[in-house]
């Protein structure tokens, strides 16, 4: 994937706690339970913040709020899409879906609905097997 399109501050929010705390990529990510080279890559842009638990033991490990971290005031409850758990993690997805709904949800809203036209027209109407009748016995 190739850089991650603005992440409305969270990189340096990321940045700036393990500033303060002394904390390196790599020992945010050991706290929090992540891949080694997660934060690294969070940092670089090279991947789309963390949604659910991963999101929450990030914020931990960091010793600040999931709202801080996605930009919120601290007493603004956080949006449910930032808490739910992305499906390609839950194996429920296979990796081009998962990539796929990735990308899409990058997107602006004007971007999606045009993308969701372009794929509608492009895949055919599953096909309705005929039902035959039933006969009497």
């Amino acid at each position: 994937m190739a850089g991650a399109s603005d992440d409305g501050g969270f990189t340096d929010r990321v940045q700036g706690r393990l500033d303060r705390l002394g904390l390196t990529a790599e020992d945010a990510g050991r706290a929090a339970g992540l891949p080694p080279d997660l934060i690294g890559k969070l940092l670089a842009r090279h991947a789309p913040p963390p949604r659910g638990q991963r999101l929450m033991r990030l914020a931990d490990a960091l010793a600040t709020s999931v709202s801080y971290l996605v930009g919120l005031d601290p007493d603004t409850p956080v949006p449910e899409e930032y808490l739910q758990e992305e499906q390609g993690s839950l194996g429920l997805l296979a990796g081009d879906e998962d990539a796929l709904l990735r990308a899409y949800r990058r997107l602006d809203f004007s971007t999606k609905a045009a993308l969701l036209q372009v794929v509608l027209r492009m895949s055919p109407e599953p096909e309705v097997p005929e039902r035959k009748p039933r006969q009497a016995k």
